[in-house]
């Protein structure tokens, strides 16, 4: 438990492995955020949309994890409270735009939702594969892992909306995935947040 708060050392990302590995992560994210938001458009499917924001907030959160990468811990720390309240501010954002949609509810295309759910979920595994070894490192660290750790989650649950669209000829399915990805965002900012205030404390001289 004292780990997970930051009261432990932690790897501060300043490797040139790790930096390597975050650029690759940036345009892979950059890329897909673009691909997404157009499909999502095209396809009228809020969850695709939502899973497009989270790659916009990530690859924006990525770049700021480089930047401050060797910086002392209480910056490293201001970053990593700055990415949580994004987080929770997208989360916010999700939930009202689903909610606003339940009362227009109408039906996304189900087989683009699917393929490019896929695609999107391909990118992010190869993401959460090549952050792995890094996922327990300081709040800056950890919220990249988290980040993408939820959006191999969030591509997963496009393509089980997807399906349930598909099946029911429903926008429901598409609606409730979209509101438990914000569920996601929100208790991904909660444990970012918690770490940074953490190691806040931390840095400050006794």
């Amino acid at each position: 438990m004292a780990g997970c708060c930051g009261q432990d050392a932690k790897f501060d990302g300043a490797s040139k492995a790790f930096k390597r590995i975050l650029i690759a992560v940036i345009v892979i994210n950059g890329a897909m955020f673009i691909a997404e938001i157009l499909a999502g458009i095209a396809a009228g499917s809020q969850a695709l949309q939502a899973d497009a924001l989270d790659f916009l907030g990530d690859t924006a959160t990525y770049g700021i994890s480089l930047a401050v990468i060797g910086m002392p811990l209480a910056v490293r720390a201001k970053a990593a409270l700055f990415k949580g309240i994004s987080l929770a501010i997208m989360g916010l954002w999700v939930f009202s735009s689903t909610a606003y949609h339940v009362l227009v509810t109408n039906t996304p295309q189900a087989e683009v939702m699917g393929v490019v759910g896929f695609i999107a979920l391909l990118a992010n595994l190869a993401s959460v594969l090549l952050l792995l070894k890094y996922r327990n490192g300081d709040a800056n660290v950890r919220s990249v892992w988290l980040c993408s750790r939820n959006d191999a989650i969030g591509n997963i649950a496009v393509m089980l909306a997807a399906s349930g669209v598909w099946a029911s000829s429903s926008a429901w399915p598409d609606l409730i995935v979209a509101g438990i990805m914000a569920g996601l965002f929100l208790w991904s900012s909660l444990q970012i947040i918690r770490q940074a205030r953490a190691e806040t404390l931390q840095s400050q001289p006794a």
